[in-house]
């Protein structure tokens, strides 16, 4: 049995915003993180391994630096890391990066009680988008939006978060489900892992390993494979100082000044 994670490398939020001249994000000058609700993700693997003694894999989608996330994530408890990357997967929107993912995640392999687990949503896109179109492409059953999983023999009983309640949902395995923060808190990395980490192996996917799979062909990976393109980044414009009040006629005051009341 193995539980397969897909993460992703994000910029930090509470870091600089850096654009190119040609308005795309220059990513390699931004400080990054792990996909926050990617952490969930991983811890959902950690605790079903804790409990069946599964093998974790976390797989991303990324340049070489992105391995050292994967280092991070088996210093946590993975047991190994998959890093798919290549210049022809450069550019890619959610439709192709799905289909790439899918195609990693189909060459590690998905036997009869295997997991896939996916993040809700990257804080760099919030689309939600990724992990549903794995599933699709891997026509595999899915529950997104995960609040608690609880193992049933071959059957996972699963809770969903909704925006008025919750709705519980058994599903067979192999299945995709997507993770939100309510479901858990993921865990910090252990000293022995630090030191383990980097005993265990990483493989590198490139365009030839996967290329032989039917989802990878040049008109539907990459920027040429992607329906959508994002038209222009842009650092959000500098606030200005505010302004102390000490009362309400004077708050009024300066309204009137301004004409605004």
């Amino acid at each position: 049995m193995k539980a397969i994670v897909c993460v992703k490398q994000v910029p930090d939020t509470q870091g600089k915003v850096a654009v190119k001249p040609d308005g795309t994000m220059d990513r390699a000058a931004m400080a990054t993180i792990t996909n926050p609700d990617d952490l969930n993700a991983v811890e959902a693997a950690l605790q079903l391994k804790e409990e069946t003694g599964c093998e974790v894999v976390v797989v991303t989608m990324g340049p070489p630096p992105a391995e050292g996330m994967l280092r991070e994530l088996i210093a946590r408890g993975a047991d190994r890391g998959v890093l798919v990357s290549g210049r022809e997967f450069g550019g890619s929107d959610t439709f192709a990066t799905s289909q790439i993912l899918a195609a990693a995640v189909n060459k590690i392999g998905v036997g009869p009680d295997d997991i896939v687990f996916c993040g809700r949503q990257a804080i760099d896109g919030d689309t939600a988008q990724v992990g549903p179109q794995i599933a699709e492409k891997l026509h595999l059953p899915q529950v997104t939006y995960v609040t608690d999983i609880q193992k049933d023999g071959n059957d996972l009983v699963v809770k969903r978060q909704l925006e008025d309640g919750y709705m519980e949902l058994k599903v067979h395995t192999p299945c995709l489900l997507t993770c939100i923060k309510e479901l858990n808190q993921p865990r910090y990395m252990s000293v022995s892992g630090i030191f383990e980490c980097f005993d265990k192996p990483i493989e590198v996917f490139d365009y030839n390993a996967l290329k032989d799979d039917p989802l990878i062909e040049t008109d539907t990976i990459g920027l040429k494979g992607s329906p959508t393109n994002v038209y222009k980044s842009f650092a959000p414009p500098v606030k200005g100082a505010g302004m102390m009040v000490e009362s309400v006629d004077q708050l009024v005051g300066i309204l009137n000044d301004k004409h605004l009341v």
